[in-house]
């Protein structure tokens, strides 16, 4: 068994999720492609307090780029990127798209009034339900409902998408014509038949077994369309492998993009069951791919990619919450040293740090949080709150992080950057001019 110290651990990490890389003067898209390949997974958000943060992790490992670049990969034509079920709702490369069809047809082949008969969830649902499928929650509670009060929905949906798609959720019904729970359907003459919830539930349901995907998107809201329509032919007809050796390569590339991983942090990165991870890492393992490893200092067994990237540089960077470096907030914790909680779904009397804080990376170490919103109107990038980590030189953090904001802000075409009276670095963070 390997052992690496935890410093080595840590720039194995960054090389792996693509940082370390001098950033290019001009990022052209066979860039963003190796990034996309590296990472695999950019997670979708509908926060918009800084910028949607499918576009950050771009930015933290090239610097300013063409946002509408990454739009024609994933919404334009030719097609290179797809929307679905990834770690959570995320772009991915059109190469994962046969890896993530046992997760499609794990959606179309469950049968909910077996699972659930009389439409009430079950309250040990999380021991009997199927987890290879990839749809929220909301979303399979709402079709074991609909199931019942409403047969044959997701084809009258699917029909609607066939001869009307590309389509939002809000073209289904007006809102004069939704109707809440418990009242009778709208007049079928009117050509809509189901309120928005309900529409969105089928819609999602469809979405989730492969048979609809994202057309494009609306002031980021989906417009859904047959995926027939959308994915090119060579994805969507090449033969699926099946579970078992999806799974394995999707491990493998989680491998890659972690650089070193447990167990659960390599089947989480692509929210893959135990039973199917399991067998895939011990395959792995066994092939030399993976080598077992321990880290001083951090207990428990690891699992090394065999050959792992350089950390020809030292990274800089913002990043964004949902960015797949940070996703597992413990993985961070024990490898940097470094507690970070998201703290939108904070109560605002308990922030410490702000509201939209994003970590700041120098080096091998998170040395800071910084709470950032883009004032459009004012075209100014706000930082309310900034904190440095204990035991960092504030003098050298401050320099670093304003030169930071300052690439930010001027890829978000924001003209000014101003900084509040919160937190221990905003003084420092004031006088860097």
């Amino acid at each position: 068994m390997d052992t690496l110290s935890a410093a080595e651990a840590r720039r194995i990490v960054l090389a792996a999720q693509g940082f370390g890389g001098p950033r290019p003067a001009s990022v052209r898209p066979r860039q963003i492609r190796a990034v996309l390949d590296r990472v695999g997974v950019l997670q979708l958000d509908s926060v918009n307090v800084l910028c949607r943060s499918h576009y950050l992790p771009l930015f933290s490992r090239l610097g300013p780029y063409a946002r509408r670049s990454l739009d024609r990969m994933a919404w334009g034509r030719p097609r290179e990127l797809f929307e679905y079920w990834g770690h959570q709702a995320s772009l991915m490369p059109l190469s994962l798209y046969p890896l993530l069809r046992w997760r499609m047809n794990a959606a179309r082949s469950w049968c909910w009034p077996k699972w659930s008969p009389s439409g009430a969830i079950p309250p040990d649902w999380s021991k009997t339900f199927d987890r290879r499928i990839p749809a929220p929650w909301a979303v399979i509670a709402g079709m074991t409902r609909l199931a019942v009060e409403r047969p044959g929905l997701v084809e009258e949906v699917l029909a609607l998408v066939t001869d009307k798609g590309p389509i939002a959720a809000d073209d289904a019904t007006p809102a004069q014509l939704r109707r809440r729970r418990g009242a009778a359907d709208p007049d079928p003459s009117t050509g809509r038949m189901w309120n928005w919830q309900d529409a969105k539930i089928g819609l999602e349901w469809l979405f989730s077994q492969g048979r609809v995907t994202t057309a494009a998107r609306h002031n980021f809201t989906r417009l859904y369309d047959l995926s027939r329509r959308v994915i090119p032919a060579e994805f969507l007809d090449q033969p699926a492998p099946n579970e078992t050796d999806a799974c394995r390569e999707l491990i493998r590339r989680a491998a890659r993009a972690l650089g070193v991983a447990t167990a659960k942090e390599l089947r989480n990165y692509f929210q893959l069951p135990s039973d199917l991870a399991a067998p895939a890492i011990t395959e792995l393992v066994d092939s030399g791919e993976l080598i077992n490893t321990r880290i001083d200092g951090i207990p428990g067994v690891r699992y090394r990619w065999h050959r792992p990237a350089d950390l020809s540089d030292q990274p800089r960077a913002v990043l964004s919450p949902f960015d797949s470096l940070i996703w597992d907030r413990d993985r961070i914790e024990k490898l940097f040293g470094f507690r970070y909680r998201i703290s939108i779904y904070t109560k605002a009397t308990d922030r410490r740090d702000g509201y939209y804080v994003l970590p700041f990376l120098l080096g091998d170490a998170f040395v800071a949080r910084v709470d950032l919103k883009a004032d459009r109107e004012r075209s100014t990038l706000l930082v309310p709150t900034v904190n440095a980590e204990p035991g960092t030189d504030t003098k050298i953090v401050a320099a670093e992080l304003k030169a930071e904001l300052r690439q930010l802000a001027g890829w978000l075409g924001l003209e000014r950057i101003v900084v509040g009276r919160a937190g221990n670095l905003a003084a420092a963070l004031r006088a860097e001019r």
